[in-house]
């Protein structure tokens, strides 16, 4: 379980193809802090830690095909900068919203505006979820406040400090991101689609 409240970003260093898996070696500061078996999100996907050189302040999770079919995890190369996220602790208060770290599918970039200290992106998806404004989505792991919302696009505004701490000060157009849709609209949506076919 995580809150999209970004920690730190971390930069891929290595990337070695293990049949249909890939290892992402990843370097971060508080690699002294993980211990194999441990969640960490990734641009909001959540992996496992398998393995961990302190020495070299880097650590590496493993992507299977399934997690790389719905992520931007392919699209990343060695000095590509990732959005991370340890898992949360329970006795402290909830920054953003509740996110479990499960990708629900790709967005595009289809355009990004400077609004005179702030920075307003518009996405689009293919995803049968919805947005609604003022409700929260999760890009790359990134807790945000929906602005405006249409069937298959939406757009947030971006705060000069989530603009520099973290991969949105990279972003451009036509780029790929992670998108998780906030759980309790997802429970919302289900429901209704069962009540509704009964």
């Amino acid at each position: 379980m995580f809150t999209g409240i970004i920690e730190e970003m971390g930069v891929v260093v290595a990337i070695q193809l293990e049949k249909d898996n890939v290892n992402f070696t990843i370097e971060a500061a508080f690699t002294d802090q993980l211990k194999v078996d441990q969640s960490v999100a990734h641009n909001g996907c959540c992996l496992t830690v398998v393995d961990i050189d302190k020495a070299n302040s880097s650590y590496v999770v493993t992507a299977i095909k399934e997690t790389l079919s719905v992520t931007n995890l392919s699209n990343w190369k060695v000095g590509t900068k990732v959005n991370l996220e340890r898992s949360m602790l329970m006795n402290g208060r909830i920054d953003g919203h509740i996110v479990q770290g499960h990708v629900d599918c790709v967005a595009t970039c289809t355009k990004v505006l400077e609004e005179n200290g702030s920075w307003k992106y518009d996405f689009s998806h293919q995803s049968k979820e919805i947005t609604v404004e003022k409700g929260s989505i999760t890009i790359n792991g990134t807790s945000l406040t929906v602005v405006n919302s249409d069937k298959d696009s939406f757009s947030v505004c971006i705060i000069p400090y989530t603009y520099h701490n973290t991969n949105f000060h990279e972003m451009k157009l036509g780029d790929t991101v992670n998108l998780e849709f906030d759980v309790i609209g997802k429970y919302v949506s289900k429901w209704l689609s069962v009540t509704k076919s009964n």
